[in-house]
């Protein structure tokens, strides 16, 4: 059996997300804001919005319907924790 391509980039997201990383908010565009949920998935309560270039450290990554989430804190307050879309996170 062959794995479909959402499946490879999804593993390639994933493994991309190494625990303790620094990361930065890309993409999310200059009028926009990148949300923070509580939890893995759009059903989750938004906590804060974050303009590109924050500053963040990755956690853990999960998929969940086919979208993958990566558990961050932000650089300069550790304290504050969430969830956001990997597809929107950069390697600083």
């Amino acid at each position: 059996m062959r794995p479909s391509l959402a499946a490879l980039l999804a593993l390639l997201i994933v493994t991309g997300c190494a625990t303790g990383t620094g990361a930065v908010v890309k993409g999310a565009g200059p009028d926009d804001l990148l949300k923070l949920r509580d939890g893995p998935g759009l059903d989750h309560k938004i906590l804060i919005g974050l303009p590109d270039g924050t500053r963040l450290t990755r956690g853990p990554c999960v998929t969940r319907a086919g979208k993958v989430w990566c558990r961050v804190s932000l650089a300069d307050r550790p304290s504050l924790t969430g969830y956001v879309s990997a597809e929107y996170l950069a390697h600083r």
